[in-house]
């Protein structure tokens, strides 16, 4: 289905991405783990084609996806959506709207430009939002929203394409461990309730374990790991994050836990 073939992306001297090769034969949800700067964005963009690659060949079902250009290109791009770190949202447009810009590729410049958009296309965003439990927030401003809950305002966007692929790009890397829980869950979720390959940047070993069916992990511009969550042994994490790793990369999901404790000790005093 999709496959990575010695593909590498070097900036100048900079090797960001270096002959990385893997395939992925039916839709899964994969956690891309690693460093920062260990290449794991550089990889998703070059998926996503908002980098070209300086070497290598991407293909999914046969297309060439390296080779794309023109309106092929943002074919491609929309069935390989992208969510981001900082959410890309309009913060001052209201949330159905900002989810309703998924659709753009697929309206006039004019409708696009003064947000008319048909009935069932509302309609389905307005159920995509109440989907991911937001639906009452839809005529607020993105702005006015949590980051948690802009971030699901992004998934949701992402949604709206009905992508063969969503790539999510460090979506939780900035937000505190319960909306983290709650984004992960969420893509979680929407890969196995849609069968839809979901590819996610990640810091933590523990969110990878936890959410994920596949693990790659990547150093130096190299995937040094890939496999099952469960394979990630004390000696495959040192091969990812280096020797002198202190595993604090596990904070994030050790944090949800302790919370998670906390809640049902309250709950049941």
């Amino acid at each position: 289905m999709l496959r990575f073939h010695d593909v590498t992306k070097s900036f100048g001297a900079n090797i960001a991405v270096d002959a990385a090769s893997f395939t992925v034969d039916k839709p899964m949800m994969i956690g891309v783990i690693g460093r920062s700067g260990a290449g794991k964005s550089t990889l998703l963009r070059m998926l996503n084609l908002l980098t070209d690659s300086t070497f290598g060949e991407i293909t999914y079902d046969g297309l060439n996806v390296t080779n794309l250009r023109g309106a092929a290109k943002r074919s491609w791009q929309s069935q390989c959506a992208m969510i981001f770190q900082q959410f890309n949202l309009v913060p001052r447009m209201d949330v159905v709207s900002n989810v309703l810009h998924g659709t753009l590729n697929k309206h006039s410049t004019f409708s696009t430009l003064f947000n008319l958009f048909p009935d069932e296309d509302i309609n389905r965003a307005i159920d995509i939002l109440d989907r991911l439990g937001i639906a009452e927030h839809a005529p607020k401003r993105a702005e006015a929203l949590s980051g948690g809950q802009q971030q699901r305002v992004a998934i949701a966007r992402a949604l709206m394409q009905d992508p063969r692929i969503i790539l999510a790009d460090e979506p939780i890397a900035s937000l505190d461990p319960m909306n983290a829980q709650v984004v992960m869950q969420s893509l979680r979720d929407i890969h196995e309730e849609d069968d839809r390959m979901v590819i996610a940047n990640l810091h933590t070993l523990d969110t990878a374990r936890r959410y994920c069916d596949r693990v790659i992990g990547m150093r130096d511009g190299k995937i040094v790991f890939d496999g099952k969550p469960e394979l990630l042994t004390t000696g495959a994490a040192r091969d990812i994050y280096g020797a002198d790793a202190s595993f604090s990369e596990a904070a994030t999901s050790t944090q949800i836990d302790t919370l998670n404790a906390q809640k049902s000790e309250m709950a049941s005093a």
